[in-house]
Formats: structure tokens, C-alpha cells, sequence
């Protein structure tokens, strides 16, 4: 058994592979790729993965190769889907491939190693082949009948209401040319992705057989729900993105610091590189003390370190620990919108606080964080009220436009936990 296969056993990430794929892994050091549709203009969480797929690859010996379907994207994959996505403009393809690299660069080594990590993109062979060319060369070698048997079409003609159209159908035979094409110029002979790639991926190691007589073979990774069903990386608030303009270091954090007990060991496997003793030493942890939840927070520091580096994991840590008392030194407004985005808010005119500003008293009553100036009053006295962090120990303290962060935020708090958002309005 090869060291690779037994690492992929150990963390669950093989699903399964074609036959010979372990030995061939085994046998030398090999290109291996993974194929990302540029529709969107970020990476999120579900496509960690297959990205950890290429990191183990890597450090087996073998060389990575991204593929940015740029051409590809411009079709759509009809796998896991019951209705054909909506089709993005070329430049917004281009705009969102050229993201790609960079979100890959905290997870693989493009330079200063033997087997230096390559992206690619299809575009550079799909967009100037034509129709005719692409027919006669490609086309001819996949009967319809046995595309119809293909897991993700049978699946959409099954469940999808408008069943799938020709472009998408189409898809399977343009993955199927992408591996031809990287096999032949970059000497790629492995292909990784999920279990819905299972028909795709075999389908171009069957084209590879037919032109070339070569040997190819693929590799595929579970598809992941949590403990409860739910597909991975959807929450309330939608997709959890690599980017930080879509979701904060400390959204993202908090996505896996409230990871499910019944989770968190599978995680650590999937998404970190620690070690198999330390990973086990947290499973006991957490069956043995799970309200210390010790698995959670190795989990969120390995995955947004590496995701964000130290400095966003250190905003991340800083903003999490505002929630439980601490100041709000160093934060600006997008960071506390962020933070404070699920407690109570209102706003109140600017103008108010102009001069000398508004009473705490009438200031923390109208908001709602107590039930009258009276309460309030009581709450000074007893050392619980803070503002911006800071404990208030006046009963007549004023506030006004100066003590708002940006000149716009105001964060009252209650004890530790009860949080109040107030803005300044115009």
C-alpha cells in the first residue's frame, strides 16, 4: 500500500479510484489535477477538499496541477445540479480565474520544491478549437448511449424539471478533452475531484485510452454533509468564502470554532495537517470534555491560519474575544458591523449627540439593553455596564459624536454576554 493511499485511508478522503491508481501512485512520481469552474470570484469551504488532496499529492512527491476552467466555466457543470446554472460572461470568468492563484498559494508550493505546484486553464486550448475540429476529433469517440448512463446526466434527466440542455450536456466531453490535453502536454495521469466527478473522470481516462493507448487514472473524495445532513459550508448567511471581502477572517473562524462534537474529528482529518496522534489525542478530548470544545479551536486556528495567515487569525481571535468582554481597541466600523451583526441594534440621530451629548442612562434605556433608567442605574452601580468596552462608572456620564468608533458605533454591553449596536445616523 502506498504511503499516499494509507494517509488518504486514515483521514477518510478516498471515496475510491480506478483500478491501478494506488500502484501507479506508488510506482513513480506523477502529475495529478484538480479542475475549478471560475463561477465565482472566490474559492469557498467546499472546495477545501480537493485542495487538501493536492497538498497530500504534493507532499508524496507528486506535482499538483490546478486547472481554471476558464472555458469550461463559460458551460457549466451539470454534476449535483438540478437546473442548469447561470451562465457568466467571459470577462466575468476571467475576472474570477485570475482569483484562483492566489487562494491557492497559503495551500500548495508554486516555487522552491522539486515538484512545484502549476495552474493552467483551459481556456488556452478550449477557446480556439472549433466547433467542427472539436466534433470530429472528440465527439466521435463518446456513443450517446453510454453518456446517458453517466451518473450526473441520468441524474438530471431523472430529477431536473427541464431536463439538461445540449450545452451542459456537452461538459462531459470538454472534461474529458481537458485531461486528453493535460496528459499530453504536461504528462498529468491522475485526475482528482469528488464522488460526483466519478463519470466525468472516467470518461476522460477512457478518451486517453482511445487516442493515446496510455494509461490513466483518477481518484475521488467524498462528498461532505454534516452530522445532520446538511451539504457543508451552507449556512444561514450562504457560502463560507476563502476571500476576506466576502467573509471575514472572523466569520470564518467562527464557521469552524462552531463546528458539531459529532464533526470536528472528521474535520481535523479533512482540513488540517496535524498529525494522526494529535488528532486522536482530540478525539478523546472531546468525547472525555466536550464543553471545553479544545477540537473546535485547534480546528478553526489550523484552517484560518493557513487560509488567512497569523495576522488574520489574530483578527479573527481579537474580534471573537470582543464578544466576551474584551475592548474594542484596534477594531474599525466594518469589523464591528461584522462582529455585531447577529445582537440587538438601532439607530439614534447624529445630531443628538452634538454638544454635550446624550445621558448613559436615557442612552441605554431607549436602546433596550435595560428595561428603564432605573435598571440602568442599578447596572452602573454594580460595575456591568460598558461602553466601547470600557466599564462606565459615571450615572451622569454624556455621550456624544466623539465616543463613537468612526464617529458612527456605539457597543453597549450588559455583563459579559447582553450587546447592544447603535449607529449614528444622518
Amino acid at each position: 500500500m502506498s504511503e499516499l493511499f494509507q494517509e488518504f485511508r486514515w483521514r477518510g478522503l478516498l471515496a475510491d479510484a480506478t483500478e491501478g491508481a494506488e500502484a501507479a501512485l506508488a510506482s513513480a512520481p506523477r502529475s495529478a489535477y484538480v479542475g475549478f469552474d471560475p463561477t465565482a470570484s472566490s474559492l469557498h469551504v467546499g472546495h477545501l477538499l480537493p485542495i487538501m488532496g493536492l497538498v497530500h499529492l504534493q507532499r508524496a512527491g507528486h506535482t499538483p496541477v490546478a486547472l481554471v476552467g476558464g472555458g469550461t466555466g463559460l458551460i457549466g457543470d451539470p454534476s449535483g445540479k438540478t437546473k442548469e446554472r447561470q451562465l457568466l460572461s467571459p470577462a466575468e470568468v476571467e475576472a474570477n480565474a485570475e482569483a484562483i492563484r492566489s487562494q491557492l498559494e497559503p495551500f500548495l508550493d508554486f516555487e522552491g520544491v522539486p515538484n512545484p505546484a502549476v495552474v493552467t486553464n483551459n481556456l488556452d486550448w478550449l477557446g480556439g478549437m472549433g466547433v467542427l475540429d472539436f466534433l470530429r476529433d472528440v465527439g466521435k469517440h463518446f456513443p450517446v448511449n453510454v453518456m446517458l448512463r453517466k451518473d450526473t446526466i441520468r441524474r438530471r434527466l431523472e430529477e431536473g424539471s427541464a431536463g439538461i440542455t445540449y450545452t451542459e450536456f456537452s461538459y462531459l466531453l470538454l472534461q474529458s478533452y481537458d485531461f486528453l490535453r493535460l496528459h499530453r502536454d504536461m504528462g498529468v495521469h491522475v485526475q482528482l475531484g469528488g464522488r460526483d466527478q466519478w463519470g466525468n473522470i472516467t470518461s476522460g481516462i477512457d478518451l486517453i485510452r482511445r487516442v493515446t493507448g496510455e494509461g490513466a487514472w483518477g481518484v475521488v473524495l467524498p462528498l461532505i454533509t454534516t452530522s445532520s445532513g446538511v451539504k457543508f459550508g451552507k449556512t444561514e448567511a450562504g457560502a463560507v468564502w476563502l476571500d476576506p471581502e466576502r467573509t471575514s477572517p472572523y466569520r470564518f473562524y467562527q464557521f469552524w470554532l462552531n463546528t458539531d462534537d459529532a464533526d470536528v474529528g472528521r474535520y481535523l482529518r479533512f482540513f488540517t495537517l496535524l498529525d494522526r496522534e494529535r488528532i486522536e489525542e482530540l478525539d478523546r478530548v472531546t468525547e472525555d470534555e466536550p464543553h471545553r470544545r479544545v477540537a473546535q479551536k485547534a480546528l478553526a486556528e489550523e484552517v484560518t491560519r493557513t487560509v488567512h495567515g497569523d495576522d488574520g487569525l489574530a483578527s479573527a481571535r481579537r474580534a471573537s474575544e470582543v464578544l466576551f468582554g474584551g475592548g474594542l481597541e484596534g477594531l474599525g466600523g466594518r469589523e464591528i458591523e461584522d462582529i455585531f451583526a447577529d445582537v440587538p441594534s438601532s439607530g439614534r440621530p447624529r445630531e443628538e449627540f452634538s454638544g454635550e451629548g446624550v445621558g448613559i442612562l436615557d442612552l441605554v434605556a431607549t436602546a433596550g439593553l435595560v428595561k428603564s433608567r432605573g435598571e440602568a442605574r442599578r447596572t452602573i452601580q454594580q460595575g456591568g455596564l460598558y461602553l466601547n468596552g470600557e466599564r462606565v462608572n459615571e450615572i451622569d456620564r454624556k455621550v456624544a459624536e466623539d465616543d463613537a468608533v468612526e464617529g458612527r458605533y456605539l457597543v453597549l454591553r450588559k455583563g459579559r454576554r447582553s450587546h447592544h449596536l447603535l449607529r449614528l445616523t444622518d
